[in-house]
Order: structure tokens, then sequence, then C-alpha cells
């Protein structure tokens, strides 16, 4: 498994050189077939489904399609007896017909045929100049959906399938779609209070999971008050692209959410060196695997870009109560921590007149190294005059075991120092921080 080397080394915290969102249903139970497989000692699961998001299949190009089968190569190999599969939104880049047939092409050819279909409609699903009810018309007539928010029983787990009903990239759920969600978590409820209920949409709701700043804003605390009457309900959305890797795609407040990534490419926070789109975003490409066993749910984050699972899988304790959460925002108060013989070094050669670049040792989390912050103060009179984060590249396989930074916007024939402090998912900050000289040249 990788991704080790920032989030599973055990650490030493010594000082370094320092100073100081239409028409609504209830289906039948689905039946699915039986798993007959084991995970090593304990039984086989209950149900098992994947969920992907962000496939945005476009009208030609091979890397979209290329991306799409590879996720359900690994699916397929990972998950060989699949009760339903779930896609939360955004299909195609556009909702137009040769997008669909190009989606359907990888996914009619690639989907088990005991699992049961459980497609969400995205904001992009409807950018295709048809009117919002035309576009969804064509994503029911293209994905098999009896409607565009529906509740399906399969194995006896509820899924309940949201969707936004226009283009607008915030997303918009009526009250009206609301309101009908609130009477089908009652049914689900009732029916089986000690199981997990199955949420599906495509946009988080703000200030929950990872990314939630791409959250629905109309309506959206409405949905959420809806939601929170249930600490059973396992959210899952995608819409936002950001990592599966951060610990931030799981969060449990009243109930628990979960972001999906996307098949297609990465995006992530803004306010960092490398961007939104960091250097090699198009190559990055995921997905989860479920599994609902009697006393608990697994959620495995799989890169399918790399092959292999990423992080520790999420175990979610059946059944599910509010006050034993344990995927809280405060669940990490260990601050991150350079090792005693890590190192900062000046790449002397890279040096000019405006800026200097700097080579360290990455430093060491529990759960996930995700940033710098980097501080260049003018040696002489202790002016700070350049402050910025950047990434660990905790996102690239594998994560490189040194970074190195440009430091800019300084002055010709200058000597600075140079700070820099680690920063983990959770905004906890190294005690500990690596400090370097340099001095610009003169011209």
């Amino acid at each position: 498994m990788k991704k080790q080397f920032l989030g599973k080394m055990k650490v030493c915290g010594f000082a370094l050189i320092a100073t100081g969102y239409v028409a609504s249903c209830f289906s039948p139970t689905v039946q699915a077939l039986e798993h007959s497989g084991k995970d090593r000692d304990e039984k086989a699961p209950d149900l098992v489904f994947p969920v992907i998001s962000d496939v945005h299949i476009k009208d030609n190009g091979t890397d979209d399609l290329e991306k799409f089968q590879n996720a359900f190569n690994q699916l397929n190999e990972q998950a060989p007896k699949q009760d339903s599969f779930a896609i939360v939104g955004d299909l195609t880049e556009s909702g137009t017909l040769e997008q669909y047939d190009r989606f359907l092409s990888i996914y009619n050819g690639n989907k088990q045929s005991e699992a049961v279909s459980l497609s969400a409609i995205g904001n992009h699903d409807y950018w295709n100049g048809l009117s919002f009810n035309d576009a969804q018309k064509r994503f029911l007539a293209q994905t098999g959906m009896e409607s565009i928010y529906s509740h399906k029983v399969i194995k006896g787990y509820h899924f309940i399938i949201l969707a936004p009903e226009d283009d607008l990239t915030e997303g918009y759920y009526s009250k009206q779609q609301i309101t009908w969600l609130g009477e089908q978590l009652k049914k689900a409820a009732e029916d089986e209070p000690q199981k997990p209920i199955f949420v599906l949409m495509h946009h988080p709701m703000k200030n929950t999971v990872f990314g939630s700043e791409w959250g629905t804003e109309a309506n959206g605390q409405l949905m959420y008050d809806t939601l929170k009457k249930y600490p059973q309900v396992i959210h899952f959305s995608g819409h936002t692209h950001y990592p599966l890797d951060d610990p931030r795609t799981i969060d449990q407040k009243d109930f628990t959410t979960v972001g999906t990534s996307s098949v297609n490419y990465m995006w992530t926070e803004a306010g960092y060196l490398q961007g939104e789109l960091p250097p090699g975003n198009e190559k990055i490409s995921q997905g989860l695997i479920v599994e609902a066993h009697k006393n608990k749910v697994v959620i495995k984050r799989r890169d399918f870009h790399n092959n292999d699972w990423t992080g520790e899988p999420w175990v979610i304790k059946l059944p599910i109560k509010n006050n034993k959460f344990d995927y809280t925002n405060s669940r990490d108060q260990i601050k991150p921590s350079f090792n005693q013989k890590d190192t900062i070094t000046l790449i002397e050669e890279k040096s000019t007149a405006g800026s200097l670049e700097i080579k360290f040792d990455q430093a060491h989390d529990n759960l996930l190294l995700h940033s710098y912050k980097v501080v260049a103060t003018e040696k002489e009179t202790g002016k700070t005059v350049s402050e910025f984060k950047a990434f660990s590249d905790y996102y690239v396989d594998p994560v490189p075991k040194t970074m190195t930074l440009p430091v800019q916007g300084l002055k010709p024939d200058t000597t600075y120092v140079i700070k820099v402090t680690a920063i983990d998912a959770f905004g906890n900050e190294s005690k500990n921080f690596l400090t370097v000289e340099g001095k610009t040249t003169s011209e």
C-alpha cells in the first residue's frame, strides 16, 4: 500500500536549526446474488458496491475511455461479486448523445450483470443546450434510471439517490425533493433501524467533507437538517474531484459524509503554490469500494492510476450512533514533525536576483503530511518578504522523499533566512522546522 512515507512512520520530535439536487419513486426490493467469497478470516460482506464519480466522458479522444476502462478493470478484480454500482454524477462532460454512447460502450460492457445501477445526474450532464427537463429525460433514457431521484432497497439495504435539478455548478435541490428525502429516510429507518442508509448525490453539502466549499448552496441547510435526524446515513458525493488521500474525505458530525474523488482528473484546494490543478492532476484517477457487514461498513479507497489502495480502509461500526463517531474534524491532534536527520539546502545554481530554490527532506505525520508553510525574511532587517504554502505532493505516486520549491519575490544581492514548517491535513503545524540561509545574485 502506498503513501506510507508521509503517514505511517514513527517519528521523533527533535528540534532542528530553528529560530524559535423531478418524478420520484420507491422501488421494491431489488435482489442481487449472494456473495460466496471471504475476506481472509472474516465472513463475506452482506453487500458490496463501488462508488465512483466525475467520469467526464467527452465527444472524442482516448484518455477518458482508457481511465474509465481501467477503473472498471480494477473494481471488477477487487470486487468480483458486486450487488450494485454507483456513479454519483458527471457521467459525461456535457451530456451529448455522443458522450452518453461512449460512456455506455464502457459501462454496459463491464458492469456486472447482477449489479444494480445507481446513477445520479451531475451538473455537467445538463450542459448540452437542452431544457433542464429534456436534459433529465436524456439522462434517464441513456442510463435506464426510472427517475432522477429515487429510493431502492438492495439486499435489505436502503439507497436514496438525489439529483440537482438544473445546471448550476453549485447545485440546486428543491424543497420538494428534500421533503421527499425526509419521507424516504423515515421509511428506511423504520424498515431497517440498525442498518446504514446510503444517500448518493453529486454535490457535497457545505462544511462537511473535504472540498465542501464546492457544496450545494440553495436549500443546502435544509438538506443537511433533514439528513442530520438520521445518524445512520452514509452520504456519498462527487463534484469536487478532491483526492481521496486526504483523511478529511470522510467526515462525521451528525451523520457520515464521504467524498468520491474523480475517475477523470484531480482538483484540489486553492491558495497553494502548485495551484488547484497541480502538475500531474490529469493522471490521477480514484474511486471507492464499499462493503457492508452486519456489524460494520468498510470503505476502501482505490488509486486506479496506481493500481493500488491509498491509505487504510475507513471502518464505520454498526449500529451507527452520533456520539460514537470516529472520523470527526477533531480526530487528529498530533503534530507533524521533521526527524533529527532531515536537512534543507539551497540549490545554488538555481539562485537568481529575485529568487532562491530550496530542497529539503519531507516531514512525517501520523495520518497525512499535507503541506508546508515557507517564510523568507531578510537576514539583516528581519522583515518578511515572501510567505506561501505548498502541497507536500501527497497525491503523487510515489510521494517524493524530498521537496524542491522556489522562493520568489526577493531582492537582488540580499541574504535571506528561509524557514519551512510542516502542516498536516487537519492544520496541525510542526513544532520543529527547517531553516537555511541564501543570498540572491546581484543581477
